[in-house]
C-alpha cells in the first residue's frame, strides 16, 4: 500500500511539473516573453520565498491533520512590531528574535485553543487571524511605521552572489525542514498523527505536544516572514500579508498534501508554491485588475481542493 501511495505521489508531482511548464509557456506567449525574463523570475522567487516560509509550516500542519488561518495577520503584526522596535532604537539582532519569540507565543496560544479548549483549528486560528490583524492596526495607530535602519533594510533587498537574501533564507529553511520531515523520527510522527491519531497514541506519540510544536513553528515562520516583508517595504504596514494564509494553503494542497492529513511531501508543496506564485505574477504582468486577481486566486483554491478530493478518491481505491 505504501509503495502504491509513493507511486501515485510521484506521478502527481510529474503532472504538476508539466502543468507548471505549460503555464509558463502560455504566460510567456501572452506577455511577449516578459514572463521569462531574468528580473521577473527573480521577482517570482522573492514572492515565493515570503509565502514559502508559511508554506513550510502549513505543510507540517496539514500533514498532521491541522490548519492555521492566522499567518497573514501574524506576519502583518510582526512587521509592525519589528518596525516599532527598530524605530525606538533597538538593535536589529535583538528586534527580530524578539518578534519571532512573540510569534512562537502566538502559535502556542493557538495550540492551547485546539488542544485544551478543543476548538476546531479552523475556528481557533480564525479568531487569532482577527485578533492580531486588529492588534497590528492598534499597535501603529492605523499608520505605517517607516524603518530607517539600513542594515535591516538590506535583509529584504540585499543580495549575496546576486541571489536575494529572502530567497537564500527560504531555501535554507526549506531544506532543513524538508529533511526533518522526510528523514527523522519527528517527521514520521507528523505523518502518523495525521494518518491515524489513534494508532499514533497507541504507539506512544503525544499528539497534543506534537501539534503544539507545529503551531509554534508555523507562527514563528510567519513572524520571520513579516520581518522580511517589512524590510522589503521599508515599513511595517498593518494591511500587509492579507490573504497570505490562503495562498499558503492553496500552494500546499495544490502540491499534493491532503487536507485530511497523513499524505504529501515538501517537494510537492514547493511545486504548488511555484505554480501559484507564477500564476499570480502572470496575472499582474497582464495587468489584470486587482479584484479579478482576487477572484482568480479563489478559483485556484477551489481547483486545488477539487484536486485534493480526486487524489483522495484515488488513494482510497
Amino acid at each position: 500500500m505504501e509503495t502504491k501511495l509513493k507511486g501515485i505521489a510521484k506521478m502527481e508531482q510529474i503532472g504538476l511539473i508539466i502543468a507548471m511548464i505549460i503555464m509558463a509557456i502560455l504566460f510567456t506567449a501572452l506577455t511577449g516573453n516578459k514572463y521569462i525574463q531574468v528580473d521577473n523570475i527573480i521577482n517570482i522567487l522573492i514572492a515565493s520565498s515570503i509565502v514559502g516560509l508559511v508554506v513550510i509550516g502549513e505543510s507540517y500542519l496539514l500533514i498532521s491533520g491541522q490548519v492555521d488561518l492566522s499567518p497573514g495577520s501574524v506576519s502583518a503584526f510582526s512587521g509592525v512590531l519589528v518596525s516599532l522596535l527598530l524605530s525606538k532604537g533597538l538593535n536589529m539582532w535583538l528586534a527580530i528574535p524578539i518578534v519571532v519569540v512573540v510569534g512562537m507565543f502566538i502559535g502556542y496560544g493557538n495550540s492551547l485553543m485546539v488542544n485544551k479548549l478543543k476548538f476546531e483549528p479552523f475556528i481557533a486560528t480564525l479568531a487569532s487571524m482577527s485578533i492580531f490583524r486588529g492588534l497590528a492596526y492598534i499597535l501603529c495607530g492605523g499608520k505605517s511605521i517607516f524603518v530607517q535602519n539600513q542594515l535591516f533594510l538590506k535583509l529584504g533587498v540585499g543580495r549575496v552572489f546576486n541571489i536575494p537574501i529572502p530567497v537564500i533564507i527560504f531555501i535554507f529553511l526549506f531544506i532543513v525542514f524538508g529533511v526533518v520531515l522526510a528523514r527523522t523520527r519527528f517527521g514520521r510522527n507528523v505523518y502518523m498523527v495525521g494518518g491515524n491519531a489513534n494508532a499514533a497514541r497507541l504507539a506512544g506519540i503525544n499528539a497534543e505536544k506534537l501539534r503544539a510544536k507545529l503551531f509554534i513553528m508555523t507562527s514563528a515562520l510567519a513572524a520571520l516572514g513579516g520581518c522580511i516583508l517589512a524590510s522589503r517595504m521599508s515599513s511595517g504596514q498593518p494591511s500587509a500579508s492579507e490573504g497570505l494564509e490562503f495562498d499558503a494553503v492553496t500552494a500546499v494542497v495544490l502540491g499534493g498534501i491532503a487536507m485530511s492529513g497523513g499524505v504529501g511531501t515538501m517537494g510537492g508543496a514547493l511545486i504548488g508554491l511555484f505554480i501559484m506564485q507564477g500564476f499570480n505574477n502572470g496575472l499582474m504582468i497582464l495587468n489584470v485588475q486587482s479584484f479579478w486577481q482576487i477572484v482568480a486566486r479563489g478559483l485556484l483554491l477551489i481547483a486545488a481542493l477539487s484536486f485534493d478530493y480526486i487524489r483522495n478518491a484515488k488513494r482510497s481505491k
